[in-house]
Parts: structure tokens; C-alpha cells; sequence
């Protein structure tokens, strides 16, 4: 098999959630652990970080890669989805993991996954960790897929767990209030591991301090570490001031990272520094300040809050819940511009209605399909819009509507494309 034909088996044969959602989860950990120890176990051959939560993990995962990076370490990154790449899930100091590996991984083990008939992501999750150990990496940023007690990268050992947040999403397999989505979040969280907790949240912080006293594991969170001081947002960066409580000095970052939702994100990334430092790694202030000030140079992050175009601005952003929404429409909310154009995509197990009702009133609305199966139909969309004042055309493609929104716009508009992780993909 070549490239492509390797990634049609994959694509194909494989359950994948982010194709056909509820149908490829599991709700058990049999297959991963299977793979395991067919593999002989090679999440024990390197020093981890596990990053779970409903938002931010993406960004805090690559802000700590590329703070290892400028240290010197030779760092593994597992994440996901993909937006144009399938090896983009797999990095070691940002170069993705090699075509040929993937093939011959795939060839060499195609039988045995013929046997245990894994998912997509149990499969992925073992080509990491299998690369990881053959690299020889001295540490790996593991981004946890879905949830967290049942999710496939939840047989490592690591260093340090990180909770970026809870938001609800997934509420069809992770919960229906925030309660229940935290415990399942809060399934990383092992037996005398240390865990840092982004954000303080009323209806999870008792959970995670729970389960936390369970496992005897020391529990911080990141704000009672670090206060936020000030922003400063930048055409192509951000500048962040925080002090600490526990020595009271400050420091400033330079972050590539335009969102001003990074506030939280970088906060957790401090915290984490500290407790590596703690246990005894060596990450300097400087390696802190290089690394965020490059963490899109060094990881090859995509898809946050990223410039696609000027003239009219393009902005595409992968939020795609409530939580992520809120934090978009803050920032657009704070900037200038004559005319509001929003090309949105959703997948239609999002709770939808609730993410409608967040959306600006005063916008033109371009609704569009993207080219997965769990993609809500754009007319369907156009019409649970109505329902709360957002009119505008539905389109078949992403790229229709926003050729549609760019041709529409007057150079001093502002054009958004989001709503769904696979509606950016399509667009970067």
C-alpha cells in the first residue's frame, strides 16, 4: 500500500468517531489494552503529560511541547483530530510523524487489527506511542481524545494529569450537566499523580478535589497560582501579564496565539512549568518565554483564532461548544469593523440550539455543510437559525459559502469562519 491507499484503510476500515460519532466509541478500555500488550507496552518507555478537558487542551498540549523544545528535550505530541494531515496527530519537535511509518505500521499489523477490530483512535493511539518509543523521546504531550476515564490514552502513567476545563459537549456519551462530564474528565486523575486544574468551575471543582483525595493526588489549580494582570492584543501577536501568588512577582509572555481565550490556556501552561520544576525537570523562564512566544513556529498549531486572509480579515477558529462559542464571541464582540460575516458549519450531535442562541444577531449568515458524515445539513441549519433571528443562505460546501462571504464583503468587514473543527479544516 502507498500513502493514500494506507489512509483509505484507515479512514474505511475503521470506526472513526469524527466521521460517524455515537457508532465508533467504546465504552470500555478492552481493545486498547489488548493492543497494549500486543505492543509490549510502549507508553512505558517514556515520561508523559496527560492533557485532558473540554476546551483549551489542544493549545495548552502544543504550549507545553514547545516550552520542552526550546529546553532541549526531544518531545512526542499526540492530539487530535487532524485538520488537513493525518499525521499531525503524531509529532516529535513539530515534524509529523513519517509517511512510511505510518504504511509499514499499518502493513506489518494489519492482521492483528483484523483480530481485535479496533477503532480508529485505539488504533492511532497505539501508532503513537509505538513511534514515540522507537524515537526514543524523552517526554510526550498526550491529548486526550474524548472524555478521559475510558479514553484510549488513559493507560499511561504520567508525570503530571492536566483539566483544562469542563464545558458540556458530548453530552450523549460523557453526561448531561457538568457534574457528570467532569468525573469522566476526571477519570485521567491517578493514584498519587499530581493534577493541575485550569479554571475554577462551581459545579466541577468538588469533583476533581474528590477524586483527587481518592487517589491521594496533590490537586492545584492554576488561578489560585497565577493572577491574570493585563492583555494586549497585537496583529500577529498577544502580550499576557501575570503575577504569582506564591512569590509575587511577574511574569510577561509573548504568545502566537491571537485568541483572547489563551488567557486561561497560558495560565494552566505556567502552572505546569512549575509543578515539572517541582518534580525536578529543568525548564528555565527563558525556554517558558521562547517556547509560548513560538508555539505555532515550533508545534505547527492550526485552527486557533488563525488568520486566513486580510482585506477583508478571515478569521477561523475550531470552538465548536458552548464554551468555545462564548469565549469567540467575546472576542468578536471587541473589535472593529463595518460588516459581520459568519460562515458556519455545525455536526449534528452538538447541542445546536444552544450554540444558535449565542450567535450575534447583527451578522450576515452564510450556512454550510462539511464534507463528513456526522455534518448537519445546511439547510436544516438554516432553519433551526430562523428559530433564533440568524437569517442568512445555506450552502453545499465551505468553500462555496465562503467564497460567497469574501465577494459579499467590503474590505473593512470582518469575515468568521467556524463552528465546527471540520468546517476549519476545510478552509486552512
Amino acid at each position: 500500500m502507498n500513502y493514500k491507499e494506507t489512509l483509505d484503510y484507515m479512514f474505511t476500515k475503521l470506526p472513526m468517531f469524527q466521521r460517524t460519532g455515537k457508532a465508533a466509541y467504546k465504552a470500555n478500555l478492552d481493545t486498547t489494552l489488548a493492543l497494549d500488550d500486543y505492543f509490549g507496552h510502549p507508553h512505558k518507555k517514556f515520561k508523559s503529560i496527560h492533557v485532558a478537558g473540554t476546551n483549551g487542551k489542544g493549545s495548552v498540549s502544543h504550549a507545553i511541547a514547545s516550552i520542552l523544545q526550546a529546553e532541549g528535550y526531544k518531545v512526542g505530541l499526540y492530539t487530535s483530530p487532524h485538520l488537513k494531515d493525518f499525521r499531525e496527530r503524531i509529532k516529535i519537535n513539530g515534524e509529523l510523524v513519517s509517511e512510511s511509518f505510518v504504511i509499514d505500521f499499518i502493513q506489518k499489523h494489519q492482521l492483528k487489527f483484523q483480530e481485535l477490530c479496533p477503532s480508529f483512535f485505539e488504533m492511532t493511539v497505539s501508532m503513537a506511542f509505538e513511534y514515540f518509543a522507537e524515537q526514543k523521546i524523552d517526554i510526550a504531550i498526550v491529548e486526550v481524545g474524548l472524555g478521559g476515564r475510558l479514553d484510549s490514552t488513559n493507560i499511561i502513567s504520567p508525570l503530571l494529569s492536566v483539566i483544562t476545563n469542563i464545558s458540556k459537549d458530548h453530552t450523549n456519551l460523557l453526561g448531561t450537566d457538568i457534574a457528570q462530564i467532569a468525573a469522566e474528565k476526571g477519570g485521567i486523575i491517578k493514584n498519587g499523580i499530581p493534577v493541575i486544574i485550569g479554571e475554577k468551575q462551581k459545579e466541577s471543582q468538588s469533583i476533581f478535589t474528590e477524586l483527587a483525595q481518592e487517589k491521594k493526588a496533590d490537586i492545584k489549580f492554576a488561578e489560585d497560582l497565577y493572577e491574570f494582570k493585563s492583555q494586549q492584543l497585537h496583529e500577529y501577536r498577544q502580550s499576557l501579564v501575570y503575577s504569582s501568588n506564591i512569590n509575587h512577582s511577574h511574569i510577561k509572555l509573548e504568545c502566537d496565539l491571537l485568541g483572547r481565550y489563551q488567557i486561561k490556556n497560558m495560565r494552566t501552561v505556567l502552572a505546569v512549568c512549575d509543578e515539572l520544576n517541582r518534580q525536578s525537570s529543568t525548564i528555565s523562564e527563558k525556554s517558558i518565554l521562547e517556547g509560548i512566544s513560538e508555539i505555532v513556529k515550533r508545534t505547527g498549531l492550526l485552527g486557533r483564532w488563525q488568520q486566513i486572509g486580510q482585506k477583508p480579515l478571515v478569521v477561523c477558529d475550531t470552538g465548536h461548544n458552548v464554551g468555545g462559542i462564548k469565549e469567540i464571541i467575546k472576542q468578536i464582540e471587541g473589535m472593529n469593523y463595518r460588516n459581520l460575516h459568519f460562515v458556519f458549519g455545525v455536526v449534528n450531535d452538538k447541542d445546536i440550539s444552544s450554540i444558535l442562541e449565542l450567535l450575534p444577531k447583527k451578522a450576515n449568515y452564510y450556512f454550510c455543510c462539511a464534507n463528513i458524515p456526522r455534518a448537519l445539513n445546511q439547510d436544516i441549519l438554516a432553519e433551526k437559525a430562523k428559530d433564533h433571528a440568524l437569517y442568512g443562505k445555506a450552502y453545499s460546501t465551505v468553500k462555496i459559502a465562503l467564497e460567497t462571504a469574501k465577494k459579499h464583503a467590503h474590505e473593512d468587514d470582518f469575515i468568521y469562519v467556524g463552528g465546527s473543527t471540520f468546517v476549519v479544516a476545510e478552509v486552512i
